[in-house]
């Protein structure tokens, strides 16, 4: 009987195809580890995707920043902004490095949170479907299958996101606050040349880091405070997380069906090859953003209005179709893409990454 290629099982004696996957899986499971443990196999892919995530999330921190700046001056009567180009300059001119990254601690850490719990949810509902499928467990799962797997997947993950991100937004507009603003903004122009001086490096250095944040949030409005724009979240990560799954796995199916075709090949999914899966994870990217971006705009808007727009104690906030209706009376359909060209672009990158990490590493471990 034929026995497949690098696979690993707990009581296989054959030598490896690898060394170093070998080495991995002993650091990762634990080399005496008696029997397999629940999700052991998804271990290895799970931490790497977590380190690749983590990577994303320093490269890419400084144009969400300048994206949730853009989103957040959308009810604004006055822009602070007159685009991506003008908020790079502008935060780098008066904040330096330090403001680009400002915020980053929280999604660091959560990315750790988000990619575990995403995939694990992706690779377990597909399990699922497919046994409640009645062809073979060994055939392919169909689009339609990878889509509902990525939209369960990214609903469970938004629960995980939404405190992550509340702290990240709340951080990245602390220096567009109307308390900070009078000493380094000016309606007209935006900053003024208080922000190089010494009173203004002094405010910088005082504003809170994410654990007095987060602290902040549960003493004024309760844990449940921390879930503040969820809706929002919810469905961008549903709705996009079908179409970044889908999309990728239709891209990768294509680049496989084209390459099996001209070579007369018989090949697999899983057959892609790291091009492949890098640039279909890469059109993946871009799809997820453009197509929920609107739902994130109203998230942002939502999450750093308390900084922005206080409405005062005993006023309850806008709902999440609240908000919308007033960012559609204040700026129309435009204002609902406010950032979006800067979040496409960065996003292209991470998601290449993210995917080309995943597929490599599954070709390796069994999920």
């Amino acid at each position: 009987m034929d026995v497949p290629q690098d696979t690993f099982t707990w009581d296989d004696t054959r030598p490896p195809s690898s060394n170093v996957f070998r080495a991995i899986k002993d650091i990762t499971f634990g080399s005496v580890c008696p029997r397999r443990c629940l999700f052991s196999d998804c271990t290895p892919i799970i931490f790497f995707i977590q380190i690749a995530g983590m990577v994303s999330k320093v490269f890419e921190h400084p144009f969400d920043l300048i994206k949730v700046r853009l989103q957040s001056q959308v009810l604004d009567p006055t822009a602070r902004f007159n685009g991506p180009i003008d908020c790079l300059v502008r935060t780098w001119r008066n904040e330096g490095i330090r403001g680009l990254y400002r915020g980053l601690p929280a999604p660091v850490v959560g990315a750790m949170a988000e990619n575990a719990t995403l995939f694990l949810s992706y690779n377990e509902l597909q399990s699922l479907l497919r046994r409640l499928d009645p062809h073979p467990s060994s055939q392919d799962p169909t689009l339609s299958q990878l889509a509902l797997s990525g939209a369960g997947a990214g609903a469970i993950t938004s629960f995980v996101l939404t405190p992550i991100e509340l702290v990240k937004c709340k951080m990245q507009v602390q220096m567009l606050a109307p308390n900070k603003s009078t000493a380094i903004l000016s309606t007209s122009t935006g900053y003024t040349a208080a922000a190089t001086s010494g009173v203004a490096s002094l405010k910088r250095n005082a504003l809170p880091g994410p654990v007095s944040v987060f602290v902040s949030v549960i003493r004024d409005t309760g844990f449940r405070g921390l879930w503040l724009g969820q809706t929002g979240t919810l469905i961008r990560e549903t709705g996009g997380g079908a179409v970044w799954f889908a999309c990728k796995e239709f891209v990768g199916i294509q680049l496989i069906q084209r390459r099996a075709k001209s070579h007369g090949l018989q090949l697999e999914r899983k057959d892609i090859l790291p091009m492949e899966s890098a640039f279909a994870g890469a059109c993946a990217g871009g799809a997820y953003n453009i197509s929920l971006f609107p739902a994130d705009t109203v998230k942002s808007i939502m999450q750093t209005e308390e900084e922005l727009r206080p409405r005062g104690k005993g006023v309850p906030t806008r709902s999440f179709f609240g908000t919308a209706r007033e960012m559609y009376r204040a700026q129309g359909i435009r204002g609902f893409y406010a950032g979006c060209g800067i979040t496409v672009a960065r996003s292209i990158p991470s998601s290449a990454i993210i995917f080309l990490i995943y597929d490599g590493l599954s070709r390796h471990f069994t999920l």
